[in-house]
């Protein structure tokens, strides 16, 4: 498997190389986003670890581009975020962002992270193209939202996981923490609100048949009558 490397600074950049070819995967480092583009342009990683403050176009610009691309959209990446900044960490997670590392950070955990989000995102079984509940249909390959067959248009990319899930496990409650485990890939350090924001979000959204997403107190959500 090959990841890419976005990291401006030449000794962490190195530094994060040598451990992700030490733990056998190949690998690319990049001091822009200029560069990074251009080399997918001629072939997408498995995995990007995307620094937020780069020169120029930082990260968070970036991450918005891969995940507006259809090419891209479903791309892992893992931000490397400065340790107290929790504004960013929150609006990587927000577009998108598959996970999130603090620095300073040590190789290990990294490569731990690495392999948890490479788990979560190997490609979905092909068979299994749809989930369908009530009047809502979940196209996986094309990453679609249906209600009573039109169209659903705005979802965000964490929109579309939380829904999927959701979906996936109908007439299920769900704890708060097991959601959160799944969908973001850990406990986000006990805070709740951005699901709590997300579950508002799809309720809009998906109109009448939001309706189906129901709160179970003390406990968390579920999708069901």
């Amino acid at each position: 498997m090959t990841i890419y490397i976005v990291e401006d600074d030449p000794g962490i950049r190195e530094v994060v190389l040598y451990a992700l070819k030490s733990a056998r995967f190949e690998a690319e480092g990049f001091e822009s986003g200029a560069e990074f583009f251009s080399a997918t342009e001629k072939s997408l990683p498995n995995l990007v670890l995307l620094d937020i403050m780069l020169p120029g176009e930082d990260g968070i610009s970036i991450l918005k581009k891969l995940r507006s691309a259809p090419r891209t959209k479903a791309l892992p990446v893992i931000m490397l975020t400065a340790k107290d900044n929790e504004v960013d960490k929150v609006r990587a997670l927000d577009m998108g962002a598959d996970d999130y590392i603090p620095k300073p950070f040590g190789v290990m955990e990294m490569i731990s992270r690495v392999n948890a989000v490479l788990r979560r995102t190997v490609p979905e079984n092909p068979l299994i193209k749809e989930i369908v509940y009530a009047n809502i249909v979940l196209n996986n390959a094309k990453r679609e939202v249906y209600v009573n067959s039109k169209k659903i248009t705005g979802l965000t990319f964490k929109e579309f996981e939380l829904l999927r899930y959701l979906a996936e496990n109908a007439e299920n409650a769900l704890n708060r923490e097991k959601i959160m485990k799944t969908v973001w890939g850990y406990d986000y350090e006990g805070e709740s609100r951005t699901l709590d924001m997300h579950i508002r979000s799809l309720r809009r959204k998906l109109g009448e048949a939001g309706g189906y997403i129901r709160t179970i107190r003390n406990v968390g959500y579920k999708m069901g009558e």
